[in-house]
């Protein structure tokens, strides 16, 4: 498959101009970045320097600071999974600090309207990065579409929105 892109994953997010999407559809990560710290909640231990330092922050406070926009949707069920219960609570939270936006598809009581939809980060409404992952959680990496497939995950992302609320506004009334 013809990729959209020269540049990997980690480079869009600082290459971007405008606006950096993910669509998270998982609900374990557990293997994938912050592994320490997800053992640390798990064990009911205090977040370690590191995660409340990690790059991540950085990248995305950097982006914000330049008027870009970085926001992702997560569709879930619930009761939430311990991963669930780590990544919202202390990422999440912990992200929303430097400016990220983030938005809850909660498909508890109603049907998922995009249950085809991969995981995928888009860049400026063009370039499309569709991840993947082992049973574990695990990342395994990420395959750029061509840009003839931005349509189709431009229509993803505008209908997760259109089903999501606001995470400050879900956590209100189903956090931990």
């Amino acid at each position: 498959m013809a990729t959209s892109s020269s540049l990997s994953l980690g480079e869009w997010f600082t290459a971007f101009e405008r606006e950096a999407f993910r669509l998270e559809t998982l609900d374990d990560y557990g293997q994938s970045g912050g592994v320490d710290a997800y053992h640390a909640f798990l064990a009911g231990e205090e977040q370690p320097e590191s995660y409340k330092k990690a790059a991540w922050l950085t990248t995305v406070g950097t982006a914000v600071k330049a008027g870009k926009r970085v926001y992702r949707v997560h569709i879930l069920s619930r009761p939430l999974t311990d991963y669930l219960r780590f990544e919202l609570s202390w990422g999440y939270r912990r992200n929303m600090t430097v400016g990220e936006e983030f938005f809850i598809l909660d498909i508890t009581d109603q049907p998922n309207p995009i249950p085809q939809a991969p995981d995928f980060w888009m860049f400026d409404d063009r370039v499309t990065g569709v991840m993947s992952y082992d049973e574990s959680g695990k990342y395994l990496g990420s395959e750029f579409l061509s840009e003839d497939r931005a349509a189709e995950f431009r229509a993803y992302r505008e209908t997760a929105l259109a089903h999501a609320v606001p995470f400050s506004d879900w956590w209100a009334r189903h956090g931990e």
